[in-house]
């Protein structure tokens, strides 16, 4: 891609996210992750109405009578975009790849994020962390991270999504809200790194998907092709047994991630590359929300 044609697409995304950001999603970005971070601020005595699992049990037993743990609402967050940039994400169908939907989606939170007073850093993961920027704010942050988004080249085509997660874990220490953007196409089990990954951090999941991933068409003889190991297979994909097979395969693929969403506590939601990505997106916003 030539060097104009790359700056009109990252301005386009820009504008396009940015718009987004600011007339649909800031105000439900605030509202669903606002005050999910909690510094201790002082002890006082329990008044009536406390919340008695806020009791400090050490000081109330020093004095004899309850006393009680206060709570500040952090004014500031950290979020971290955790970015699949495995060659399985180049694959789309329709109008746009799974590559290109990610990078909508990584600018809207981050504008979002930036509206908010918000830190925002990303890790890029393939097999391997291929990338990693460190929380920052301001919109030339913002800026550079599109850029990086449009314009990154992984080393590797593998996909280890536990691999991103273990990074997360390790490197940034303070609790953040940590966005892991992926379409989960890999072969290695990621279900503990994820365990451990959302009980230190507030882990949503944004699955990116292509419908034509999800079920073929019976269009004769096809030729397939691994884009993360560049092995080929002829199949064939007008006959029965073959096409029972791989419904077999994504449901039992599909059924075993949203268990591992589900068993470890993971907001999450399924993004296609042909559908707008907004409603989903508003539809996990507002089921945050009404938990609180």
């Amino acid at each position: 891609m030539e060097a104009t044609d790359l700056f009109k697409k990252i301005r386009k995304i820009e504008i396009k996210t940015r718009g987004l950001s600011n007339h649909i999603f800031s105000g439900q970005y605030h509202s669903a992750f606002k005050g999910r971070g909690m510094t201790f601020s002082e002890v006082r005595e329990y008044q009536y109405g406390d919340d008695i699992r806020n009791i400090d049990w050490n000081v109330t037993a020093r004095f004899h009578r309850p006393f009680v743990k206060i709570f500040e609402e952090e004014r500031e967050m950290t979020v971290m975009l955790l970015i699949d940039v495995s060659g399985s994400n180049d694959f789309g169908s329709f109008s746009a790849t799974k590559r290109d939907i990610t990078a909508e989606l990584a600018a809207v939170l981050a504008f979002s994020a930036i509206q908010n007073n918000d830190k925002v850093g990303v890790i890029f993961f393939s097999d391997q962390v291929e990338k990693f920027i460190p929380p920052k704010k301001g919109s030339s942050h913002i800026l550079r991270i599109i850029s990086e988004i449009v314009t990154f080249k992984p080393q590797h085509k593998g996909t280890d999504i536990g691999e991103g997660l273990r990074f997360l874990t390790s490197a940034i220490k303070k609790r953040t809200t940590a966005f892991l953007i992926s379409d989960f196409v890999t072969g290695k089990p990621f279900e503990q790194e994820l365990r451990i990954a959302g009980r230190k951090h507030d882990l949503i999941s944004l699955r990116v998907t292509d419908k034509r991933e999800l079920r073929i068409p019976k269009i004769g003889l096809v030729k397939f092709r691994d884009s993360e190991t560049g092995e080929e297979r002829w199949v064939d994909t007008s006959t029965n047994a073959w096409n029972q097979a791989y419904q077999k395969y994504v449901q039992h693929e599909t059924a075993a991630l949203n268990h591992a969403f589900a068993n470890n506590g993971i907001d999450n939601t399924l993004i296609f590359t042909d559908e707008d990505y907004v409603k989903p997106l508003m539809q996990l916003f507002k089921r945050r929300e009404s938990r609180k």
